[in-house]
């Protein structure tokens, strides 16, 4: 039986043990790793509040389309005659609360030349397809825009199958096509923007932006915005970058015609992720991969986003280090798994010990005749300070760049309701930043040892980096999606007509408002 006392000396003895030059160690890196967060968040900041400056200084000029460009001479219509077509292809899975939203905000961009959008979906059961169909005869002839039903995917996952079905049914005059995930909420001039770098330099391979999660108020909405938080310092570079974003992708329709790099059958043939698999083509081929400042959107999350949704995102991001090219893909993959886990668990530690520490500096206080002075024979204490001291900056980092990027687009969207940092809890955001990590090196090795993963009810089966097997059962498919809560068996043959009713509803009375972030 475990006394008090025993407890006690359990506390003391774990203190001091924890002063050892080895734990030492590992909570001064602990504080290193969070300064380092807080320094790349930082960073971040700096180049998207770059971008708001000379927005703010071309609106002082005159400029009142600063948001679309910041030189008003490529509004002149001698120079929106010129511009070259773009494909926006989205590949759809399912029907959720914020989808028309979404897909309105693609729609109607105001990019200024030939613009067409093929949505895609697997069959005509998805629900997405009615639900498309339904706003898309809103808009008639006012937009160039067709659904396709692609069919089931044998050989490469659902998404990449439906992106290149759209690519292969693209207008003929296509220069450059964009894939956008259905949970992207894009701003009027984001079109634009991205063409006009890629006009600019002809050497971008790919560009691409990331999402600004707008958490639910839910525990795993948390996690999806501190799992997405670190990532996003990669994006924030204002041009080079070497990550890639599949939820945003914009690349020459050529690179497609003529499977460039083997762009197509490296996809094609066993490919899992769209993302992982093309930055491993651009990486072995020393290709451009760029991230403009102004490609950071709009990412509301699901009002109902539980823990358990949360796991399962978390597992099918952590199974695409299992997915690879090449050896030398396989290697940088395995690099990134090893120094994910290392990082993630050397960010947790040193808070357990903290906790350690704590507890037993308070029963060393608390409690009369205990062993004296056994929490102060070392710095315990003062590594918790310290630590405390990194978090505080830390948090503060984090802050800022999400407050700066909240800022950023709502300069970039000036007609739609404006976000606000008001509905973020950022005690939930500490706490949300420890689950992940701690949860992470255990998800990541779960990926490693099955090579199998249930993605929207299709279980993907892995060998050698490739897909080798697909499984489609009616079990397999869960009710919703993990991040939007998308529906995804609806009633087959039939229009989701209560969900779409509604929504169209509220559209109609909140033009493209999110649901909970208004001021």
């Amino acid at each position: 039986m475990v006394t008090v006392d025993s407890f006690d000396a359990f506390l003391f003895n774990a203190s001091r043990a924890l002063c050892s030059p080895l734990a030492v160690f590992i909570q001064i890196q602990g504080c290193l790793i969070v300064l380092i967060l807080a320094l790349g968040w930082a960073l971040a900041a700096y180049v998207r509040g770059r971008e708001i400056r000379r927005m703010k200084s071309s609106m002082k000029s005159g400029n009142s389309f600063a948001f679309l460009t910041l030189d008003i001479n490529e509004l002149e219509h001698s120079n929106q005659a010129n511009l070259p077509r773009v494909t926006v292809v989205m590949p759809l899975k399912g029907f959720g609360e914020h989808n028309l939203h979404n897909w309105r905000s693609q729609i109607t961009s105001l990019y200024g030349g030939p613009l067409e959008f093929l949505f895609v979906v697997e069959s005509t059961a998805d629900p997405a397809y009615h639900a498309v169909k339904c706003l898309l005869a809103d808009f008639k002839d006012a937009v160039e825009a067709k659904v396709i039903v692609a069919g089931l995917s044998t050989t490469c996952s659902q998404k990449i199958h439906n992106q290149l079905v759209g690519v292969d049914q693209m207008h003929k005059d296509t220069k450059y096509v964009l894939f956008l995930d259905d949970d992207v909420r894009l701003h009027p001039g984001s079109i634009g923007a991205l063409t006009t770098e890629m006009e600019k330099n002809p050497d971008i391979f790919i560009q691409t932006g990331y999402p600004l999660d707008l958490p639910s108020g839910t525990l795993g909405s948390y996690c999806i915005y501190g799992y997405h938080m670190p990532c996003s310092m990669g994006f924030a570079t204002g041009g080079k970058t070497f990550f890639l974003w599949g939820g945003c992708m914009m690349m020459h329709a050529n690179d497609f015609r003529t499977d460039r790099h083997c762009v197509v059958s490296g996809l094609r043939n066993g490919g899992y992720s769209d993302d992982m698999t093309l930055a491993a083509i651009a990486g072995a081929h020393k290709r451009l991969i760029t991230s403009p400042p102004v490609a950071v959107f709009p990412h509301p999350l699901a009002t109902d986003l539980t823990f358990p949704r949360y796991w399962n995102y978390l597992r099918k991001q952590t199974f695409v280090l299992e997915s690879y090219t090449t050896k030398v893909n396989w290697i940088m993959n395995r690099a990134l798994f090893t120094s994910h886990c290392y990082l993630s668990w050397g960010f947790v530690s040193p808070y357990v010990m903290a906790g350690i520490h704590v507890a037993a500096a308070l029963r060393h206080y608390l409690k009369e005749n205990s062993l004296e002075g056994t929490v102060m024979t070392c710095n315990g204490l003062l590594l918790v300070a310290c630590l405390a001291v990194c978090t505080v900056i830390e948090l503060l980092s984090m802050w800022n760049l999400t407050r700066i990027e909240v800022h950023l687009c709502n300069m970039l969207s000036p007609e739609a309701p404006q976000l606000s940092l008001a509905s973020y809890n950022w005690c939930l955001v500490f706490i949300a930043m420890l689950v992940d990590n701690f949860l992470y090196p255990l998800s990541a090795m779960r990926s490693h040892l099955s090579q199998s993963i249930n993605w929207s009810g299709i279980r993907y089966h892995l060998k050698d980096g490739k897909i080798c097997k697909i499984d489609r059962h009616k079990h397999l498919v869960p009710k919703i999606t993990d991040l939007a809560g998308k529906d995804l068996l609806g009633k087959q043959g039939s229009i989701p007509k209560v969900a779409i009713i509604s929504t169209l509803s509220r559209t109609l009375v909140q033009w493209r408002q999110p649901k909970k972030y208004n001021i």
